[in-house]
């Protein structure tokens, strides 16, 4: 029998201590992990060099003065500038752009808005053999539309109109912008429409509460396409505008340069007038661009 100071004074065993947990053998570092720092920069500095020089010729060729051949622009002058803005009515140009651009985007954005709900949200007869031919219609070139939009516009009287442009240019955009915003429309839950109507909101009001907040990058990327591409065309702006005011900046660098000589001066001032716009709304707008474009291209 054992008793209770037998009990006490029995010594205490500590108990086992467990096992270590084993650690997973490190896995070995591929080769291209390890490679040097100069491996990655030497062929990213090399293709940004090549990519910044037509650039700084460009900036040579405008801010030096007439007749210089220095490889810097010093002392550095404006005159081009000035030149191709009065003289050659760049201000004039850069307006119509402006206009044509800011006319194009809001127009290709709202009908390609509700084509792309349409074909998101609803199903009908013929909505895969629609989806087909905006695909197909993309392969057709811009120069093909010419002979029977000039008929067109010719019936409607529009020629040498800024609208006919604007109609030109949103025909030739709309297929690409209403398959992305439909891609992009997918991506919002459609529970959510259904939430707002059971709440007592209509169709249009349930979409514009709770669907169009959720659409900011895909609109800013469908309407900054529309508007850089609007901006750069020269086909349209040339076919269907014949009065110099109403010329674009492509069609006025295009001015620029005759068959004699070229103003190269002049040509890389209006080069780069043309180009800043461009630049600057890229700058602004990159983030959601990537993102618009990248969410609408996948359930397309």
């Amino acid at each position: 029998m054992i008793t209770k100071d037998a009990e006490i004074s029995a010594p205490v065993v500590p108990a086992p201590r467990a096992a270590p947990p084993q650690q997973r053998p490190r896995k070995a570092r591929r080769a291209w992990d390890e490679a040097p720092r100069w491996q990655i920069y030497l062929p990213l500095g090399s293709y940004l060099l090549f990519t910044l020089i037509p650039f700084y010729w460009i900036l040579l060729f405008a801010l030096r003065p007439a007749g210089s051949t220095s490889l810097v622009p010093w002392p550095m002058t404006f005159e081009h500038f000035e030149k191709v803005w009065t003289e050659r009515s760049f201000g004039t140009y850069f307006q119509n752009s402006v206009l044509i651009g800011v006319a194009t985007l809001v127009m290709t954005t709202v009908i390609a808005l509700a084509g792309g709900y349409a074909l998101a949200r609803f199903d009908f007869r013929v909505k895969r053999g629609f989806m087909l031919a905006l695909l197909c219609s993309q392969f057709v070139p811009g120069a093909l539309l010419l002979v029977p939009l000039f008929q067109i516009f010719a019936e409607l009287q529009m020629i040498n109109s800024l609208g006919s442009v604007v109609i030109a240019e949103t025909v030739f955009q709309l297929p690409l912008s209403m398959i992305l915003i439909s891609g992009f429309i997918r991506n919002v839950p459609y529970s959510l429409e259904e939430a707002a109507w059971v709440d007592g909101c209509n169709r249009f009001t349930a979409f514009r509460i709770v669907v169009l907040p959720l659409l900011r990058p895909g609109l800013i990327a469908v309407g900054s396409f529309a508007f850089v591409h609007a901006w750069n065309h020269f086909l349209f702006a040339l076919m269907f505008l014949s009065n110099q005011d109403k010329q674009t900046i492509p069609v006025g660098l295009n001015t620029l340069m005759s068959a004699d000589s070229v103003d190269l001066g002049a040509l890389a001032a209006g080069g780069i007038i043309a180009a800043v716009p461009v630049v600057v709304v890229f700058a602004f707008i990159q983030k959601w661009l990537i993102t618009g474009f990248s969410a609408g291209a996948v359930k397309g």
